[in-house]
């Protein structure tokens, strides 16, 4: 059985029969009111992975984006343009949602 870290968007998901992912099970990454809004600079244009690395020292949470803004991103790669304005979450109620 696989195990998924705490920075994975499947952490929360079941495998079933020791074989495959069952359906998503969404891990919320709720507002709070330390978050910053924050204006998309073009060298993170479709690339969440890289503004991740920027912020958090880890590419693998690309997914909190999506997550923490569902109304401003239905797609996590292609809708993070330049200009957009997004919520980022911060480090430590980060880490909280993510049980690190």
């Amino acid at each position: 059985m696989a195990n998924y870290e705490n920075s994975s968007p499947w952490a929360s998901t079941k495998i079933v029969n020791n074989l495959y992912l069952d359906l998503l099970t969404i891990r919320p990454i709720p507002a709070e009111p330390d978050d910053v809004l924050y204006k998309v600079q073009p060298q993170y244009t479709h690339r969440p992975d890289l503004l991740a690395y920027d912020l958090y020292g880890s590419s693998k949470l690309w997914w909190v984006f999506t997550q923490r803004n569902m109304n401003i991103l239905k797609d996590p790669v292609y809708d993070l343009v330049a200009g957009i304005e997004i919520f980022l979450p911060q480090g430590p109620a980060l880490s909280r949602q993510l049980g690190a």
